[in-house]
């Protein structure tokens, strides 16, 4: 168990994390050395002033109303995907710092009685949500316009979830302070798995967690969902 954890959780950290800041960097300099349309792409009608330019560049990132008028339930699955996403990067953020506010208000218990209940449904959203999009891909028309790519996608982002969710509802006795530990020697180039996380009974999940976490970190620059990022810049020039 401790070796599977050290391949998975650390150095398989340290991997993934590297190839994804290499290859969005090499995606940065390709999107920043592409020479640009001497042609205005903006969509018609389109805001005449800065400020306007601005709200519909936000609109259309993080609302897609083109996306919800044309599949209003493709963009119902996504809007709760993304949504339930950022919810559980918040949440994810306790393992570099506590947060200085709520532990105070709701005591130890209470503070792990939240992030479990918030962490639970941000987990169910997106499982849901990815095996919509499994489905969907599956079954019907939208099977003849898939390849294997999409398919792959889906795979690592549903072994993430699943496995963070058995970490979620099975992880008896394992709170945030272990993670905290684990993940802070990680920050200080001075790895160190604690023993709570070695013998307890998430230890396999954990693993395969960080398993599915870094293939989809090394992965993430070359696929399709770099999207996430370039979204901004392309929702720009749909607005100048």
């Amino acid at each position: 168990m401790e070796t599977y954890l050290y391949i998975t959780a650390v150095i398989g950290v340290y991997v993934g994390f590297a190839v994804f800041i290499i290859g969005m960097g090499w995606r940065a300099y390709q999107w920043a050395t592409t020479p640009k349309s001497p042609v205005k792409l903006g969509m018609f009608p389109k805001p005449k002033t800065r400020v306007g330019r601005f709200f519909k560049l936000m609109k259309d990132t993080f609302i897609a109303p083109q996306s919800a008028s044309i599949e209003p339930r493709m963009w119902l699955f996504s809007f709760m995907f993304h949504f339930a996403a950022l919810a559980a990067f918040v949440g994810h953020l306790r393992i570099i710092q506590e947060y200085p506010i709520l532990p105070e208000l709701l005591g130890e218990e209470g503070m792990n009685a939240f992030a479990g209940w918030a962490g639970g449904i941000a987990g169910v959203l997106m499982m849901v949500a990815v095996i919509y999009w499994i489905a969907r891909r599956t079954f019907g028309p939208f099977k003849q316009l898939s390849v294997p790519e999409d398919y792959l996608l889906l795979a690592l982002l549903f072994g993430v979830i699943i496995m963070g969710n058995h970490m979620r509802f099975f992880g008896h006795g394992v709170h945030a302070e272990t993670y905290r530990a684990w993940f802070q020697s990680l920050l200080a180039f001075r790895p160190m798995l604690p023993s709570e996380l070695v013998y307890s009974n998430v230890g396999w999940s954990l693993g395969t967690h960080m398993l599915f976490t870094d293939l989809l970190f090394i992965y993430f620059p070359f696929s399709k969902l770099v999207h996430t990022i370039g979204a901004f810049s392309a929702n720009l020039v749909r607005s100048e």
